[in-house]
């Protein structure tokens, strides 16, 4: 296990500006073609653009779009990964106080909730909670532990927003719960599209009944041989075309239940011979390839209605020094922009060694924020509340880009309030 050793006394400190990655060129701004127009002729025009608002906010894949001047930098609203605009972003509207909050995903020990935690969750200091297999017991027992967590008062302003809970059932060797899907992802994308849906409505089933609202599956990554997603059976297939035909399946099987479906580990972990859990791994692949193989299938799952994309903590040398989470060009720059997608961007857990590698929770929570990562995900909730802590102080002293921010809570929020309770 790598130390932290030389650079230990700065391992809290905010990433500097080699540490950033420069904003890509803001789209051009379509030419207005100037010609006479009366008033009755203006008057058209307006009534014509309202109601082409109208229309284009009747998306159906729950995903509301930003207003025009929210943008990230994707795709126009109406284009995918994304759905009806809101006139009002929740971010906005939402105290100060509590934006921090919402971006942190919080771990514990045990099969109750430990006293800091729900305090935590009490004032809005905690937006979501992801159980691992020693949280989990009984069936009966997880009913129970779901429905405290959500059952704990919070602010007014967020009870219109469940808690996201979330786990890791991917199936084979992954699977934090009994049940659905038994099946390695290898198995399933064997068994070809049609039974990869159904194990993903299986799935979400599953979790629903047991007060799971978000599953941290399906994993989008294509299993080259001798990668460590090929060897554990994680992966539905060893080519693009196959993960996309089966894998996005299973998302769509899952999203038909009410379960949200987080694809992972973008841009792509497949050729991995160790996991980010267990080493600071660099991808040397061409940016070239890592588009046209290892993104692919990420185009298909933002196209279909996909809700989230967990964003990997390898490092990428093609794109930047720093691991994909905390790495702009990654997750703003290929995600956002180049993909399109107006989804919820969450980080792989941030205890890792590949993450504990680049820094302390609070260095960590703000390079992962501020290169464009939505949910900030901590195992330990001890870390989570130091992360949550650095983030509000960022965002109150500007270090943090505010409208970034509120945007980031904004979709958040948007995908909180389409959870079931």
């Amino acid at each position: 296990m790598p130390k932290a050793g030389d650079r230990s006394e700065n391992r809290n400190a905010d990433p500097g500006p080699g540490d950033r990655f420069p904003a890509g060129r803001a789209r051009s701004r379509r030419r207005v073609r100037r010609s006479r127009i009366t008033v009755a002729a203006i008057g058209l025009l307006a009534g014509l653009a309202l109601i082409a608002g109208l229309i284009a906010g009747s998306g159906s894949n729950g995903f509301p779009f930003l207003p025009a001047d929210e943008s990230d930098g994707g795709p126009a609203a109406g284009g995918p990964g994304g759905g009806a605009a809101a006139v009002v972003a929740p971010g906005n509207e939402l105290p100060r106080g509590l934006l921090a909050g919402q971006r942190i995903v919080a771990g514990f020990e045990g099969t109750s909730v430990p006293a800091p935690l729900g305090k935590a969750i009490r004032r809005g200091r905690i937006g979501g909670v992801i159980l691992f297999a020693d949280n989990l017991g009984s069936r009966a027992a997880i009913r129970s532990l779901t429905a405290r967590l959500q059952q704990i008062g919070r602010p007014p302003a967020l009870r219109d927003y469940p808690l996201a809970i979330m786990t890791d059932q991917e199936g084979g060797l992954v699977r934090r719960l009994s049940g659905a899907p038994e099946a390695s992802a290898a198995t399933i994308g064997r068994r070809g599209p049609a039974y990869s849906r159904r194990q993903g409505r299986r799935t979400g089933r599953n979790l629903a009944d047991a007060g799971i609202n978000i599953d941290l599956a399906p994993v989008l990554d294509v299993a080259r041989p001798g990668g460590e997603i090929a060897e554990t059976y994680r992966g539905f297939g060893d080519t693009a075309d196959r993960v996309e035909r089966t894998a996005v399946p299973f998302a769509q099987g899952l999203q038909s239940t009410g379960t949200a479906a987080a694809a992972q580990h973008f841009p792509g972990l497949g050729s991995a011979s160790l996991s980010t859990d267990e080493a600071a791994y660099r991808i040397e692949l061409p940016k070239r390839e890592i588009r046209r193989i290892d993104q692919r299938p990420y185009e298909a799952f933002i196209d279909s209605g996909g809700k989230l994309v967990m964003v990997s903590n390898a490092i990428y040398p093609a794109f930047g020094p720093n691991p994909a989470a905390f790495e702009q060009a990654i997750v703003t720059g290929e995600l956002r922009r180049r993909l399109g997608f107006r989804g919820v961007a969450i980080t792989d857990a941030l205890g890792t060694v590949a993450a504990r590698s680049y820094g302390g929770p609070e260095r960590v929570a703000v390079a992962a924020a501020r290169a464009g990562s939505d949910l900030l995900l901590f195992p330990d909730y001890g870390e989570a509340l130091s992360a949550e802590r650095a983030l509000a102080e960022r965002f109150r002293s500007g270090r943090l880009e505010r409208k970034a921010f509120r945007r980031s809570v904004s979709r958040i929020l948007r995908l909180r309030s389409g959870l079931r309770r």
